[in-house]
């Protein structure tokens, strides 16, 4: 019934920030909007579904008859770890033997490291001794391990002969779990917005501000993380204690009834969820054309809110952001600043180095045949995990130097800025060779000698319009960490002000402004939450910090 009771607290979140972006998403297209963000690197088209980023025969531990078997892995751009039983099943179309999305998982590649993690998540109630911890969870057959860990599921293991094809494997992984965890909070429709404000708004009426370590992967997993979250501690009550046997065959037991209830769970989740979804859909779809006639009353009515809205916090929040916030501002950003900006430069000395070795090559050979090739690989060099990892390790160090923000901002999750600036590299890579490629493709038919020295053109033209975008990337990344950083101890300051009760100032608003627009769209002020509050102190954070950011940014070295 924790599902059930979930989905029901949940719905009027999300029926209701539905409703507002959903009037938001049809006022752009009345006003033709467009998100308008300078660039100077072309666009690298995304790649064909299905395309496959890794495939490769290893052994990978079959929970199901508890052995190691070789197995013909597969990875495509949907970042779903395939397993099949060989090669031929695969090419046969066969349908996988397991297959993982790997949302919210860490990548190990030692049993120490493994071991210490899966026992943080094992709460065990009874006292083990040493000899009995001394054992392997799994026996490895091979020197070379990679360990998947999950919150919610089974983990998964996997084993290789050469430390080579373990590094491949696991910064493959790292890529998945990236792009997982962070590319639907990239997706601009209005139905994810909608989401996404809802679970922020149901965590706030529970007293949860600023960002979730479970946020991780589909609508239907973040929803069910939520459920889980719930759910877990009555797990551990009831069934730990009734747990006999050794403690690798309780903990085996446990993550198995995880695995059980996580996915009981993402079942009864996915119906609900759709079914919201659906009467949502029917709600706005008869609102839609009194939306577009009373769009210019819908404005002003919302105007006018944010109006009151700002005379009524902007003291309290300036006062808020003066004593807990603005002090910390400079060392915040002067400590964002190191790791992130050694990552983008990272990224630009390797784009430079793989160009040159091209270069040379095809001074050598004049070969224009293999000059394409190269440039194929050049073509994939932001798919190359191996190749980019250094780019990744370098931002990477930001957990440890925000460590300070665990404890004065209650902020633990720096992983989620990490993995999202490290995204952010990854796009500007495939932007600069897919901009090198297209530039170079004008020159490739003359001369040797002058496509020799149109490379080297080109290559510095690239250079420049990167370092361009870098820094227009890196400024827009330290503004939204800061405000991610800093947002919820304002918003927690302000709760009670900001959560309208019947009689209070900001409900008494609602009957001043115009009754038809409110009818037509509902922007009203709810007795749980304000949808324009966080919008609000967004804006308010940002005029605080912007001559600190400025001002450091002028000095960003790349």
């Amino acid at each position: 019934g924790k599902t059930e009771a979930a989905i029901k607290n949940f719905s009027p979140y999300y029926s209701r920030q539905y409703s507002v972006a959903f009037c938001n998403h049809v006022r752009s297209e009345v006003e033709q909007q467009r998100d308008l963000q300078s660039q100077f690197l072309k666009t690298k088209p995304p790649l064909e579904p299905g395309t496959v980023l890794y495939e490769a025969e290893l052994s990978q531990f079959a929970e199901d008859i508890k052995k190691w078997k070789d197995r013909y892995i597969v990875v495509k751009n949907d970042f779903a770890v395939e397993s099949y039983e060989n090669k031929e099943a695969y090419q046969r179309g066969t349908a996988p033997k397991s297959r993982i999305l790997p949302a919210g998982g860490k990548v190990l590649t030692s049993e120490e490291e493994y071991n210490l993690l899966s026992d943080r998540h094992f709460p065990d109630p009874i006292a083990s001794n040493e000899k009995e911890n001394a054992q392997p969870f799994v026996v490895l057959p091979k020197e070379f391990p990679v360990y998947l860990w999950q919150p919610f599921l089974r983990h998964a293991y996997f084993c290789f002969q050469e430390a080579a094809d373990q590094k491949k494997f696991s910064a493959l992984l790292s890529d998945c779990i990236r792009h997982l965890n962070q590319d639907y909070m990239k997706e601009t429709t209005f139905e994810a917005q909608a989401f996404l404000e809802a679970v922020q708004f149901f965590r706030q009426e529970k007293g949860h501000y600023g960002s979730w370590e479970v946020i991780t992967g589909n609508e239907v997993q973040i929803l069910s993380n939520l459920v889980m979250e719930e759910l877990l501690p009555t797990l551990q009550t009831d069934l730990l204690p009734k747990m006999k046997g050794k403690k690798n065959d309780r903990k085996r037991a446990w993550f198995g009834l995880l695995e059980e209830a996580y996915n009981l769970v993402q079942l009864q989740v996915s119906e609900g969820l759709s079914a919201l979804k659906e009467e949502c859909r029917s709600l706005t779809k008869g609102l839609e054309g009194t939306i577009r006639s009373d769009m210019d009353q819908i404005v002003n009515s919302k105007n006018f809110l944010i109006g009151k809205i700002k005379a009524m916090v902007t003291q309290p929040a300036e006062r808020s952001c003066a004593d807990s916030v603005q002090p910390f501002l400079a060392s915040i950003l002067e400590e964002l600043m190191g790791p992130v900006s050694s990552g983008f430069s990272e990224v630009r000395s390797l784009f430079e180095k793989e160009v040159d070795e091209l270069s040379q090559s095809f001074q050598t050979t004049r070969d224009s045949a293999q000059l394409k090739e190269h440039l194929d690989q050049l073509m994939n060099l932001p798919l190359d995990s191996v190749k980019m990892e250094p780019c990744y390790i370098k931002v990477n160090l930001l957990q440890e130097r925000l460590q300070d923000l665990r404890s004065r901002f209650r902020f633990p999750h720096v992983d989620q800025v990490v993995q999202r600036t490290q995204n952010c590299m990854q796009e500007l890579m495939e932007n600069a060779v897919f901009t090198f490629e297209q530039l170079l493709s004008l020159h490739l038919e003359g001369e040797a000698s002058k496509t020799a020295v149109f490379i080297e053109k080109v290559k510095l033209r690239v250079l420049k319009q990167y370092d361009y975008d870098s820094s227009t990337n890196r400024k827009k990344i330290f503004q939204e960490a800061l405000v991610q950083i800093t947002l919820p101890t304002v918003q927690k300051a302000l709760a009670s002000s900001c959560k309208p009760e019947e009689g209070n100032s900001l409900e008494k608003e609602r009957g001043k402004t115009p009754a038809k627009a409110l009818r037509s769209c509902p922007l009203h002020i709810s007795s749980k939450n304000s949808h324009l509050m966080p919008f609000h102190l967004y804006l308010l954070l940002s005029r605080n910090f912007r001559n600190t950011s400025s001002s450091s940014l002028q000095i960003i070295p790349i």
